[in-house]
């Protein structure tokens, strides 16, 4: 009896121990998942702000662009060098998927503030191979690593982006800039096509995106069409609230399944 008594104590000590382990565990990876949040939310803000002040590039001083680029740009790597930085050296020997949910509306708003800035610099994004660059790093031993970029943040990124662009549209033609708007346009057609080719099944915000996207394409073509068509009998002043004052069939999608 002394005998069953001594190994079952022993078991039980051992039971204790291994939940002690794993609730340290737990406690860590909650931690780790509370800071990566944290430094998220820092992300999403400083994005944003980056944004509005690209919205204010609206002007034909080519100083004040090239000011506010400059700055937009050191501000857009300081993110990558410091905020990123931080999140890829949190998820150093963890599974990066398993924190995937708490970092991705982070980087979506910054692919977001970052293609806004390469547009207005060069007309054009770039790749996302050219993108994932800016998440690799090297410690202070020279041992590389990197942050999980996902290609699905990329896409979510863009999707939010084009409707960067419709505000642009808009602001272009309240500023009397009417061929701005037929670019915009154009670039935001070619990157809606792209998505008609992509699958949605089983994913409901990046259709619910690529809907918002739809609707803002369907804004800026409401632009060009009333610039086009009754900019000649319309004072330029004026087709901003002949264009607010009219609603827009975003039901009609041709050639586009939910």
């Amino acid at each position: 009896m002394s005998k069953n008594r001594g190994r079952s104590k022993i078991k039980k000590n051992r039971c204790f121990v291994a939940f002690r382990a794993f609730s340290c565990e737990l406690d860590e990876k909650h931690d780790r998942h509370e800071n990566i949040v944290k430094l998220s939310r820092d992300i999403t803000i400083e994005s944003k702000r980056i944004i509005f002040l690209l919205h204010s590039i609206n002007t034909d001083i080519d100083s004040k662009k090239l000011s506010v680029l400059e700055e937009a740009g050191k501000r857009l790597q300081t993110l990558c060098d410091n905020n990123f930085k931080t999140i890829a050296k949190e998820l150093i020997g963890h599974d990066p998927y398993l924190y995937h949910r708490a970092f991705t509306s982070g980087m979506q708003e910054f692919i977001e503030a970052l293609c806004f800035f390469q547009y207005i610099k060069n007309n054009h994004l770039e790749s996302w191979n050219a993108v994932n660059i800016n998440f690799q790093y090297n410690d202070e031993e020279a041992t590389q690593f990197q942050l999980l970029f996902s290609q699905y943040d990329f896409i979510m990124g863009i999707a939010d982006f084009t409707g960067e662009l419709m505000r642009k549209c808009i602001n272009s033609l309240g500023g009397g800039n009417i061929n701005d708007c037929f670019q915009l346009c154009n670039f935001v057609r070619a990157i809606n096509t792209g998505f008609l080719g992509l699958i949605y099944s089983g994913n409901r915000e990046l259709s619910r995106k690529a809907y918002v996207l739809r609707q803002s394409l369907n804004k800026m073509e409401l632009v060009c069409y009333n610039i086009q068509i009754r900019g000649s009998e319309i004072p330029k002043d004026m087709l901003l609230n002949v264009i607010e004052s009219q609603d827009i069939d975003s039901d009609v999608d041709e050639g586009f399944s939910m």
